[in-house]
């Protein structure tokens, strides 16, 4: 199918491309095994060089890059609705939203238990009801459900002790491929309790979206400013701690103390994605374009394509019953593996832009949704 040329904004698609670096990041930490698992399911790590790369997973990457692409997700959403007629809008995007969670469901169980396609999907319905709410409302709901989000992420990630065993998401760890496929269900489901800091960035996402923010940042440039240097800096601030007790240079003296930094670190991820969306959005208004931007923009306008792209490359080399290098890899080389899987799906990405072509993904799930 040829890629309909129309004039697109390039801070949300540069904004998604860049964001799936962090996602791949993230997600190739679950793929460790065969080592004791402790603080947020991390793996001991004994060599310094993956040490130090897990302090900075933690602290800049993860719960950093969903939040960021929740506030895409729900920026687009408005974009949709206003690009269809009143009546049909809504329709056609609950229609998207539901297709979206089928497709969340089946990479689960086939790939990544730890999917977010369909826990976006359901959010999605959650935020059409508050597309008529009030800025004031949809801030103020935003800060309230932090609140939630820091006592519930504190209760489920108060140990700092290591064990022979995961807490959550065993799938990953098992060699027969058949007993993985029956545990990604439940995993699927529990997922959402680990990032619940995507709602607050969605209804942000909501208000930015409302105003242009990235449709015309020249226009916001001071806006974004403040949102890059506070929520960056929030990001590291409340991140750094926990990143140092997985990285094992501090060990918490109470679950009190990694109940306090668990809630902290999830909290001031939100910051931290908005951080990140609001530095791309100022890089635009300083950048002519060229061609790696055109590449990375090209990813995010071929998000979902390359988000499963990146499972199906985890699943075949780190799984126990595939190349299993998983049981071999430190936290260095993974985060090696993860970068250049996100570049091989730059580049396959930039192709398909210069064929005038959308992603496979994004064509199957348009053809749902339009019904064409």
């Amino acid at each position: 199918m040829l890629l309909n040329q129309t004039q697109r904004s390039l801070a949300p698609d540069l904004a998604r491309g860049t964001m799936l670096v962090l996602v791949a990041l993230a997600n190739s930490t679950f793929y460790l095994y065969g080592r004791p698992y402790g603080p947020r399911q991390h793996v001991f790590e004994h060599d310094m060089l993956d040490r130090i790369v897990s302090v900075l997973n933690v602290t800049l990457v993860e719960l950093r890059g969903y939040p960021m692409f929740a506030a895409m997700f729900a920026y687009g959403i408005v974009q949709m609705l206003r690009r269809l007629p009143e009546n049909d809008g809504k329709k056609v995007v609950r229609r998207r939203l539901r297709w979206m969670i089928a497709f969340g469901f089946v990479h689960a169980v086939l790939l990544f238990p730890a999917d977010i396609l369909g826990l976006y999907g359901v959010l999605g319905f959650i935020l059409l009801a508050f597309m008529r709410a009030k800025d004031r409302t949809l801030l103020t709901v935003a800060a309230w459900w932090l609140v939630v989000v820091a006592v519930v992420q504190g209760l489920i990630y108060t140990t700092a002790s290591y064990s022979a065993e995961r807490e959550f998401f065993w799938s990953f760890e098992v060699d027969d491929p058949v007993t993985a496929l029956l545990l990604r269900p439940l995993e699927w489901v529990l997922t959402p309790f680990g990032i619940l800091g995507v709602g607050s960035a969605a209804l942000v996402g909501i208000w930015a979206a409302r105003r242009g923010v990235l449709a015309a940042p020249e226009q916001h440039r001071a806006l974004l400013t403040r949102t890059a240097v506070i929520g960056l800096a929030l990001a590291v601030i409340g991140g750094l701690p926990m990143g140092l007790v997985v990285g094992r240079f501090w060990t918490p003296t109470s679950e009190a103390v990694m109940w306090t930094l668990s809630g902290l670190h999830s909290v001031t991820g939100v910051a931290g994605g908005l951080g990140y969306a609001a530095l791309i959005g100022l890089f635009v208004t300083k950048t002519r374009g060229g061609p790696v931007v055109r590449a990375v923009s090209a990813c995010g306008q071929r998000s979902l394509s390359c988000y499963l792209f990146q499972s199906v490359v985890f699943v075949a080399l780190l799984m126990p019953y595939t190349l299993g290098l998983g049981g071999v890899l430190g936290s260095a080389e993974v985060a090696l593996v993860a970068i250049g899987t996100w570049l091989v799906s730059v580049l396959l990405a930039d192709q398909l832009r210069r064929m005038g072509k959308r992603g496979p993904a994004e064509v199957l799930l348009r053809r749902l949704t339009y019904r064409r």
